[in-house]
């Protein structure tokens, strides 16, 4: 065995990097239950079609955000945007959907 890598290869002397966004407490009091089921209920429904499940996975992340399960943050820096919006011109436009609407 090397003296580089583990027991099963892995190399021992690298450290762990942490995730992008920081941590997530896991919902152990079930708090956002209701939205996850939906969610993944959605998902099953729409053959895991993420694109189709938007509303739902809109409505997981505020409960989560509101209970202080994941830190607050714009919903339109997490992708969420509302589409096909008509201006007075009569042009479709995308429109940004913040938490205050």
């Amino acid at each position: 065995m090397s003296a580089a890598g583990g027991a099963f290869g892995g190399n021992r002397g690298l450290r762990p990097v942490p995730p992008e966004k920081g941590i997530f407490p896991l919902d152990h009091l079930h708090l956002c239950d209701l939205e996850k089921v939906e969610y993944l209920n959605c998902l099953k429904t729409a053959g895991h079609q993420s694109e189709k499940c938007r509303q739902f996975s809109k409505k997981y992340l505020q409960c989560r955000m509101e209970r202080n399960l994941m830190a607050k943050q714009d919903l339109a820096e997490l992708g969420f945007k509302e589409s096909t919006v008509e201006t007075t011109g009569g042009k479709v436009t995308d429109r940004v959907v913040t938490q205050d609407q």
